[in-house]
């Protein structure tokens, strides 16, 4: 591993306002090394500082500046992400086409080989993000697909909506791989969400929803931070890119739990979504999956 995408990763954090980010000791070593390496430079503008936040039983840990004197040549090789394009059909094109060749993705070699990009309307008020594709995704090259994709669909037609009207996504491009894998499927490790995330900040950018539904706690810690839970984070709306966040469940997770009581919870959190959008809204549909009185 070079400094490049280390420092390039540092970069783009700090231009997002970030100030900590968690490193491991292998990318403790590489900055120190290119530090050490910079330090007899001439005497330029430093790069920007980032703390890194350091497991709780160690300090929290400043890096020392990085001088630019040495660095041309590290920001001319780090990889640039621009969606281009004159409608926000042709930016989510670019950006799909560009992942084939993320050099951040690339060097992972955790991850397959088939690309389930993005569908719907690019240019929707209402944005879904999952965590990564699994079998029937890869199968089928579209997002929320399957058993769960189906529960998700009656979940948009009970709002009054449906795929056409929405624009889904995962934060994981590509199905994270294991060995012997047939149809088993595993959740993608925070090495894997950080290589992609910069595609979902641009796909935020492109689509420029007024919402965005969560599904999950996977993809709401990728987007939020931290290590909360479904049921920590919802009930509210949270921020990423400026825009309102609702953490949910995963529609596999009713699949799982048929109780009303727990259908009645991911419901409430789509009827905050459609309040929020001021859509119209009958006592019928606020009554779904209220317990009856015994």
């Amino acid at each position: 591993m070079s400094a490049a995408p280390v420092i390039d990763y540092l970069r783009q954090l700090e231009s997002q306002g970030q100030t900590h980010v968690n490193i491991d000791d292998e990318a403790r070593l590489i900055l120190r090394e290119f530090y050490l390496r910079a330090r007899g430079g001439a005497g330029q503008r430093a790069a920007p500082v980032i703390r890194a936040a350091a497991p709780q039983e160690s300090p929290v840990v400043e890096l020392p500046s990085m001088p630019v004197a040495e660095s041309a040549d590290v920001a001319e090789s780090a990889p640039q992400l621009v969606a281009t394009g004159a409608t926000a059909a042709e930016k989510i094109m670019s950006l799909k086409q560009q992942v084939a060749s993320w050099g951040p993705i690339r060097e992972l070699d955790s991850l397959r080989q088939t690309m389930v990009f993005s569908m719907g309307n690019p240019e929707a008020d209402v944005m879904l993000v999952g965590e990564a594709p699994g079998y029937d995704e890869e199968r089928l090259g579209e997002p929320f697909v399957g058993k769960a994709g189906q529960k998700l669909d009656g979940i948009l037609k009970a709002m009054g909506l449906s795929r056409r009207d929405v624009y889904m996504t995962s934060v994981v491009k590509y199905r994270p791989s294991m060995p012997n894998q047939t149809t088993n499927n595993r959740k993608p490790t925070r090495q894997e969400m950080d290589a992609c995330m910069p595609f979902v900040h641009e796909e935020v950018k492109v689509v420029a929803p007024r919402v965005i539904i969560v599904l999950g706690v996977t993809p709401a810690q990728a987007l939020l931070g931290g290590e909360g839970t479904v049921e920590s984070l919802r009930g509210e709306f949270h921020r990423f890119e400026g825009v309102p966040v609702r953490v949910t469940y995963h529609p596999s997770y009713i699949l799982h739990n048929e109780e009303t009581a727990e259908k009645r919870k991911l419901w409430e959190d789509m009827l905050n979504v459609m309040d929020m959008l001021e859509m119209a809204v009958s006592e019928k549909q606020r009554g779904y999956f209220l317990s009856k009185p015994s």
